[in-house]
């Protein structure tokens, strides 16, 4: 055998196998540091986009949950009120002019006095007498404690989102309005507390009254109907076509629509539901049962989809030992596969309902988009949801909705995060390895 004759100079070929070995590790090493970063840098520029957002709504909402009461003294001249005929007085006149004796002032002739210390008070004064007398005729004549919220303008002011500094012409408030306020929190009328009136009150044209009871009673009510529909109709659908149904052409073409469907615009559906449910059954226009059921449309391709990946999920094998030992098809798949891949579907039940809970554009179709004042009596009624309420105080004209704008979206947000977060304890909680 002749040996190999290597040239004088040259590098030995052992050497140069090593090099390019060692170039082709650095190679590969830069490209997945770079992979690396490139995806931490991903992850960090989402994170702040969702600090961002999240900390933008928080700091226009968390003032809503602070408000200002005052207890005002009120004298209930009975040379005032007639007890046959309560609902026709001014109260709200009456406690200006309690308002005007604690604060040492008289009305003019114009009585322009008086019209600016209602634009500082709440109309709840005024009701709260109107139930006060009705419940009790023995009040009349008598001076009573009432106690409510100060008006929109004036909560703001204490919040300083209004300023002595701006121009008067450029606030609602003028500077005398502005030395009484400071009055009554000087010496104490004025206490600040927890808003629990946005929790209990529904919708209202006045700001320091409204809240989204109303709102959150009617996303309930429709996430019922929904769950009712979608849930149990999409479980069915995605057995019967994952176990039962045949492989052919159709099925082919229903599970790529079921695809399609998961993906079409939510305003379609509103619009589906415009044209199936109140123009052809004459569903009552926005009530939770048209929204409802326009929801489970929506919600039906998730279940379906969801169900069925659950299912794909659980090992051949367990079918295999339940026909092995006699049992039916049907049992096998109620008894043995379903509920083994229920934690998904649990899991892709609860995140349609979240997304149902979030959408506007359907129900802004269905007509959904009234003033509510107050909450459905049942599932017929008209009723508004967290989203659109949001989408209603955001055009509003008054500066106050601005801020109940975000704490709605606080409130919508933490339901869907209790939601999202409940499937994913569903999840952990009952999965099964193999």
């Amino acid at each position: 055998m002749t040996d190999a004759v290597i040239s004088p100079g040259a590098p030995a070929p052992r050497a140069v196998s090593l090099s390019a070995r060692d170039a082709l590790l650095k190679k590969r090493h830069r490209s997945e540091t770079i992979f690396r970063v490139q995806g931490i840098a991903a992850i960090v520029i989402a994170m702040i986009f969702l600090v961002v957002l999240v900390g933008r709504i928080v700091a226009q909402g968390y003032s809503t949950f602070e408000t200002h009461t005052l207890t005002v003294p009120v004298y209930l001249n009975a040379e005032r009120i007639d007890v046959n005929a309560l609902e026709g007085v001014n109260y709200d006149y009456i406690v200006a002019e309690a308002m005007m004796k604690k604060l040492g002032v008289q009305d003019d002739d114009l009585g322009m006095t008086s019209g600016k210390i209602m634009a500082l008070t709440s109309r709840d004064f005024g009701n709260q007498l109107l139930q006060m007398v009705r419940k009790d005729h023995s009040l009349i004549g008598k001076t009573v404690n009432v106690t409510g919220s100060v008006k929109a303008d004036a909560d703001l002011y204490y919040k300083g989102e209004i300023k002595r500094s701006t121009a008067e012409g450029d606030r609602k408030l003028d500077n005398q309005q502005l030395d009484w306020l400071d009055r009554l929190k000087n010496d104490g009328t004025v206490k600040t507390g927890f808003n629990t009136k946005f929790f209990t009150n529904s919708d209202s044209t006045e700001p320091e009254q409204a809240g989204v009871w109303g709102a959150v009673i009617g996303s309930a009510m429709m996430l019922v109907i929904t769950a009712m529909i979608a849930i149990p109709v999409g479980v069915m659908a995605a057995v019967y076509l994952e176990e039962f149904a045949p492989k052919n052409r159709w099925t082919d073409v229903i599970e790529v629509n079921i695809n399609n469907l998961a993906a079409v615009p939510s305003i379609v559906y509103g619009l589906l539901g415009l044209a199936l449910f109140i123009n052809w059954l004459h569903v009552p226009r926005g009530s939770p049962l048209v929204g409802g059921l326009v929801m489970a449309l929506m919600a039906l391709p998730t279940v379906i989809i969801a169900t069925r990946s659950s299912l794909k999920a659980v090992p051949p094998s367990i079918r295999e030992a339940a026909l092995g030992v006699g049992a039916s098809k049907a049992q096998t798949v109620f008894h043995h596969v379903l509920p083994l891949a229920m934690p998904g579907v649990m899991t892709g039940a609860i995140l349609s309902l979240a997304h149902a809970l979030g959408e506007t554009a359907p129900l802004l179709m269905i007509g959904m988009v009234a003033f509510v004042p107050g909450a459905p009596e049942n599932f017929t009624s008209s009723a508004t949801v967290l989203p659109v309420q949001v989408y209603i105080w955001e055009n509003a004209s008054e500066r106050a909705f601005h801020e109940r704008t975000a704490a709605a979206i606080i409130v919508l947000l933490v339901f869907m995060i209790v939601m999202n977060a409940a499937a994913v304890i569903l999840r952990r909680r009952f999965e099964r390895r193999w």
